[in-house]
């Protein structure tokens, strides 16, 4: 199938049925209910708010449909604590005081002849807006889409991670395809945006937010989905083997994991492990590569538990050693079956030594000496006990009382 690389020219979508085929040709695989909800982005210029698990393809759908469409992309990528002068626009303050550095002959011309300190305070007053106007203004992404002679595709990324104070902001933008400057005005584009919002859902959206906005939840596909758009990607490992690795993702994407595998992240594996030259695949080997996938520690653990499992349903898995350090019966291979019953006593190594008997041997009277604390019996197995030394009342009494003054 032919791909699209670069298209020199905006283009318009006839149907549903285009916009599956262009994404298709892009390596964007899509089904008919995501490319009927672009085909009425194109229509009815009304913004696109796509939700769910990160790693299913929200962003790239924004990306694919800027270079099926032809617009150049660009994209706010929001974080907490942003505020609007990373979204809309700020003002070039450097610039600014170097035009007024600039001009300083100018301005002493303009105030020269003034004949007081508030007239020429005024006659400067009246230059501000020279300062305050389209040519010291930085557009950022928002401001940048609204103001672009060009269309646009404006890709505002994980909406859920920016706070309150900047969705409110978004509004004007979603709604109006406006941006309000109060020292220069209002700027309404001439040619609306494509705008798309992704979310990954880790808070709620406001309700004003999501009424301005188309909307789209994208979970995992398929597994016949999924396979084409490994398919799509040329990983370069064989289909079968493919076909088996998703299924093994699915099956990772069913346990109680702290972030579930995504399309992105089976791509990888499969890309993986076929530079490592993989030509079956085994619980060793996924083992070995599981952390392309699983990123936190406890989730390897227990993907690596479930991995001989989901190659094999009708393997036996081994109970795992817990790395304790000592010396009891705990197995570290990877060999499946039942753990083998221990030795008896006698057959077992000579060189081995019984830690009770000899806890037994050492317990014998007067191991420590004749010391206070140590075996009543004394040391030579019938001696006298040790009678520790008697402490005389009064010393006792001084010592308290000497403890009583203190204490007063």
């Amino acid at each position: 199938m032919e791909r699209f690389e670069s298209v020199d020219k905006v283009v318009a979508f006839d149907s549903v049925e285009d916009v599956v085929t262009a994404l298709g040709n892009a390596g964007y695989i899509a089904d008919t209910r995501l490319a009927t909800t672009v085909f009425l982005v194109t229509r009815l210029d009304k913004p696109l708010l796509i939700e769910g698990p990160a790693g299913v393809g929200k962003t790239e759908l924004a990306k694919a449909l800027a270079l099926i469409s032809g617009r150049r992309l660009l994209r706010l990528q929001c974080y907490e604590g942003q505020d609007e002068t990373k979204a809309l626009y700020e003002w070039d303050y450097g610039k600014q005081l170097l035009y007024t550095q600039i001009l300083r002959e100018k301005i002493g011309q303009v105030v020269a002849d003034a004949p007081d300190l508030n007239e020429a305070v005024e006659r400067i007053g009246a230059q501000e807006s020279v300062f305050f106007s389209e040519r010291f203004l930085a557009s950022r992404p928002l401001l940048e889409a609204i103001r672009s002679p060009e269309p646009t595709v404006l890709l505002i990324d994980e909406v859920d991670r920016a706070d309150e104070a900047l969705e409110a902001v978004l509004l004007e933008t979603l709604a109006e395809f406006q941006v309000s400057v109060p020292e220069v005005g209002t700027f309404v584009a001439d040619v609306k945006p494509y705008v798309v919002l992704t979310s990954n859902n880790t808070r709620d959206l406001s309700a004003a937010l999501k009424r301005r906005c188309l909307h789209l939840f994208l979970d995992y596909p398929s597994a016949e989905r999924e396979l084409e758009i490994v398919r799509s990607k040329d990983t370069g490992l064989p289909d079968a083997l493919a076909q088996q690795l998703v299924e093994i993702v699915r099956g990772l994407r069913e346990l109680e994991l702290r972030k579930a595998p995504s399309i992105s992240e089976t791509i990888d594996w499969a890309r993986t492990l076929a530079v490592l030259g993989v030509t079956e695949l085994n619980a060793g080997v996924l083992s070995d590569t599981v952390s392309v996938v699983v990123k936190y520690d406890k989730d390897v653990r227990r993907a690596i538990s479930a991995l001989p499992r989901l190659v094999d349903p009708n393997a036996t898995v081994p109970e795992t050693g817990h790395g304790h350090g000592h010396g009891s019966d705990h197995r570290h291979d990877d060999a499946a079956g039942p753990r083998p019953a221990p030795a008896p006593a006698e057959e077992q190594d000579a060189e081995e030594v019984d830690g009770r008997a000899v806890r037994a041997a050492k317990d014998t009277a007067g191991r420590f000496g004749h010391t206070y604390g140590s075996n009543p019996l004394g040391g030579d197995g019938g001696a006298a006990p040790i009678t520790p030394p008697k402490v005389p009342a009064e010393r006792g009494a001084r010592s308290f009382g000497l403890g009583r003054k203190r204490a007063l």
